[in-house]
């Protein structure tokens, strides 16, 4: 019977790891939409998907 927990318990955690992600996804978007900070190309903070990361 201990599956069952599992059976349910397991989905629900994932469920709500992903709505916890898109909840601060959303909070992140509208933080900078309200400060009108936009990424821009060449950034070191917003490195576009051909920029490698500098190694220490």
């Amino acid at each position: 019977m201990w599956y069952f927990s599992w059976l349910l318990g397991l989905p629900l955690a994932v469920a709500f790891a992903v709505l916890n992600a898109m909840w601060y996804e959303l909070m992140d978007d509208r933080a900078r939409q309200g400060s009108g900070s936009r990424p821009v190309p060449g950034d070191r903070r917003f490195p576009g998907p051909g920029v490698k990361a500098k190694s220490r």
